[in-house]
């Protein structure tokens, strides 16, 4: 298969004839990652933040479920640690799983030092169990609004901070590096001016790229855009074939696909099929609380055996003070449609949710690309391996923001030097409207890089990918237009990686291999813009 030809730049321009702007750390992103990091970062150093929307809108503020850490005297980080291991199905790094389950307790705390507001009972922490956990340690703030207290209470606390500027509605286009080290980025102005922000260190917290498919609980801004530059930048690539599907978005005509908590199975609701059967029994003897992909794929399972487009969500055994008081904003949600939680079966389908991979890094969120980090759901820590644990992920985004700060400190300043960009001949006009192609590029992946993969489809997806190559050609000057150039370079390297695996694994699930096989494929598939692929064998056992 031939490597698809993206350039080391989105754009043409002249650094030495841009406004410049220094600072000390550039975080891209406003997430839990980027805000975390920033208030972290902000102790010894100037920190930018810039986001391409506000500083609320990011797919923390959408997480409901909670934030996994080792809080109980029933629970251990030994329990942890397993259960992170089982689920990552064999491609999990052992070293980044230990970081998290240890140093995951203290992040939280800092979180609640923050301002984080999580529910209690009885004066202690209220703690629930998800999917694949063993023990209940999920915290969770006003019942299923976890993700958005957090973002509440960071962002609060970032604009009380004078050493922290932010700036709303700036695009950062591409990365600038020289020799292997980067020098900060380019970054679009709400008007179009382009301005160069030069920093010791740069921090990527982007987020994922949920917009690779029409059907996701993300928000529309999770196109890619951290993986993609970083890509262009020479920063290696890891595990994007692992997309996890979350197995329940509510499924009903005019409403979004919102995501109903996989909490709600945890607190005992079940899964039926359009006939009325409880079916996980089936699949797994975990039932409803079996691995995501197990769950997600088992409902498409029974949608093509029953001809649905939907599954239902069961939680009428509950009572409706019970179900109001612990998923009230899932409850209000569903009541706009005509939906009652307590007392209706909820139509559910599976929706695109995480991407394990992304940015590969180390221990302290550094990625192969000197002075750019990687942290939060655009990196790739090796914690979530093929599958990540529900509520790791919030987790993992404090404690490797933690350890980034710890490596920024022993940077030296940066050095003086001239950056340029080479000058490309871009001439190509953009024939099709971005929002047709970016309709085609989801359904392409939908069909063909979806919850069912084969090699027949694989091919052919990433052949009708390739077509679209052309509009790097393009002179490229719009929001939309640089999305979708990452949503290509994305969605090229999925139906790469999974085409390459030939085996299930995880949110990798291949009808023409449908066996895991730990003999050949327990390794990771990494890109490089610039070299050939390499595949990374594990050796811990």
């Amino acid at each position: 298969m031939s490597e698809p030809m993206i350039p080391r730049y989105l754009v043409d321009a002249d650094l030495d004839k841009l406004p410049r702007y220094e600072t000390d750390v550039i975080v891209i992103g406003t997430g839990i990652a980027g805000l975390f990091t920033a208030i972290k970062a902000s102790d010894s150093n100037r920190v930018l933040m810039v986001t391409k929307k506000s500083l609320l809108d990011s797919n923390t503020r959408y997480a409901q479920g909670g934030i996994a850490a080792v809080l109980s005297a029933e629970d251990s980080t030994e329990y942890h640690r397993q259960d992170t291991l089982i689920a990552g199905a064999g491609l999990c790094s052992r070293d980044a799983v230990e970081v998290l389950v240890n140093e995951g307790p203290a992040g939280v705390k800092e979180l609640i030092r923050m301002g984080t507001q999580f529910d209690k009972e009885n004066g202690e922490y209220s703690l629930t169990k998800e999917g694949a956990h063993s023990q209940r340690r999920i915290l969770h703030a006003n019942g299923d609004a976890t993700g958005y207290e957090i973002v509440r209470a960071l962002s609060e606390k970032v604009q009380t901070i004078p050493h922290i500027e932010i700036w709303n509605d700036h695009f950062v286009i591409d990365l600038i590096t020289l020799d292997g080290t980067c020098y900060g980025a380019l970054v679009q102005k709400p008007d179009g001016q382009k301005v160069f922000v030069r920093g010791k260190a740069t921090i990527l917290c982007s987020g994922g790229a949920g917009q690779l498919y029409r059907y996701t609980t993300n928000p529309d801004i999770a196109t890619g855009d951290g993986i993609a530059m970083a890509y262009r930048a020479g920063a290696e690539i890891r595990d994007v074939e692992f997309i996890q599907f979350h197995p329940t978005a509510l499924c009903y005509p005019g409403a979004p696909r919102f995501l109903i908590s996989e909490a709600v199975r945890g607190e005992g609701a079940v899964l039926r099929n359009i006939k009325g059967d409880r079916f996980m029994k089936r699949y797994h003897p975990q039932l409803e609380l079996a691995p995501r992909d197990v769950v997600a794929r088992a409902i498409v399972s029974e949608m093509e055996e029953t001809k649905s487009t939907f599954v239902y969500l069961d939680f009428t055994h509950e009572s409706s003070d019970l179900v109001k008081h612990r998923f009230p904003n899932i409850y209000e949600f569903c009541i706009r449609y005509g939906l009652d939680l307590s007392s209706d079966w909820i139509p559910v389908a599976p929706a695109a949710h995480y991407m394990m991979g992304g940015v590969k890094t180390g221990l302290h969120g550094e990625t192969n690309v000197h002075r750019l980090f990687a942290c939060g759901e655009v990196s790739s820590t090796g914690v979530h391996g093929a599958n990540r644990l529900a509520s790791n992920s919030l987790s993992e985004a404090i404690v490797f923001g933690r350890r980034i700060i710890e490596a920024i400190r022993e940077l030296p300043p940066l050095e003086e030097r001239s950056v340029t960009m080479p000058k490309l001949d871009r001439h190509e006009p953009l024939r099709q409207a971005i929002v047709e192609k970016r309709l085609k590029l989801q359904k392409i992946m939908v069909r063909y890089v979806g919850l069912k993969r084969d090699a027949r489809g694989l091919q052919k997806g990433f052949e009708e990918l390739q077509r679209q190559l052309p509009l790097f050609q393009a002179v490229l000057g719009k929001r939309e237009e640089y999305e979708f150039a990452n949503l290509l370079t994305c969605a090229l390297l999925t139906a790469r990686a999974a085409l390459m695996r030939q085996e299930s694994r995880g949110g990798h699930y291949r009808e023409d291999f449908p066996e895991r096989d730990d003999l050949i494929w327990r390794k990771h598939i990494v890109f490089h813009r610039e070299k050939s692929v390499t595949e990374e064998c594990i050796t811990d056992v």
